[in-house]
């Protein structure tokens, strides 16, 4: 089947003219803080982005999109039929979302009606009652692969504001997934994300005292961690801890 994508490759200029849409942080952490673990935060996540987006005249639905080893899976979205559009792609193994999540890169799709009409992918979404489709890689460490995938009932319903806003989601979403060494894991099991917003927390207040102590840059600091932990065979978060500990008993003195 031709992949959709084809002729809608990503505009550098939407990633790089992106900036923070105001109180979508706080959202975001409030998400945090109110979730029962991590497959509730990305489903609040996925209602977020659809209160964002979404008007009066036009629907938005919301999918996130896992790439696992021999499958893909959707961990959350914001209604069924958003899970059932993501479904749509994945028994064809193709389709707007896949091709974020694997080239990380914007894909936009402004009417389905431009596909081909043979396209079985365009008559999947019309059935639906889709017109456009969003996806946006949501980067995330390791061979890890998501994207956060976006669908609306109108013809080209996510102008430049919107893929403005989606990219900037998408990097907040995968700076909060980010926190987790495991992000299949976590999805298995449920474990909670507050532990893991810990760990980084102790994190970032080491390499802060690394950066104190050295004199040195923030990447300069993490380097200087992440090779102390795997010098000492170590856990990051285990040696940032200890880092703090020792700081607080023996805090450096003012000359």
């Amino acid at each position: 089947m031709r992949n959709p994508s084809n002729n809608h490759s990503s505009d550098p200029s939407v990633v790089e003219s992106s900036s923070p849409t105001p109180g979508m942080a706080n959202q975001l952490y409030r998400a945090v803080a109110d979730s029962e673990g991590v497959v509730d935060f990305l489903n609040r996540l996925t209602k977020i982005a659809v209160e964002v987006l979404s008007e009066q005249e036009r629907e938005v639905y919301c999918g996130i999109t896992l790439l696992r080893p021999r499958r893909a899976q959707t961990v959350a979205s914001s209604s069924k039929q958003a899970q059932q559009m993501d479904e749509v792609q994945y028994q064809f193994d193709d389709g707007p979302c896949l091709t974020a999540a694997r080239q990380e890169r914007e894909v936009y799709i402004p009417d389905v009606k431009g596909l081909p009409a043979d396209s079985k992918y365009r008559q999947a979404m019309e059935n639906q009652g889709i017109r456009s489709v969003l996806a946006v890689p949501i980067i995330l460490p390791a061979d890890t692969y998501s994207a956060l995938n976006l669908y609306s009932d109108q013809r080209d319903a996510f102008d430049a504001r919107s893929r403005r806003f989606a990219h900037r989601f998408a990097a907040e979403a995968g700076n909060f997934l980010d926190i987790a060494s495991h992000v299949e894991s976590l999805v298995d099991t449920g474990t909670d994300l507050r532990a893991a917003i810990e760990n980084r927390s102790a994190i970032d207040t080491a390499v802060g005292i690394i950066m104190g102590e050295n004199k040195c840059s923030q990447d300069e600091a993490i380097t200087i961690l992440r090779q102390a932990a795997s010098t000492r065979h170590i856990k990051l978060r285990d040696l940032a801890r200890n880092i703090i500990a020792a700081f607080a008993t023996n805090p450096p003195t003012t000359p």
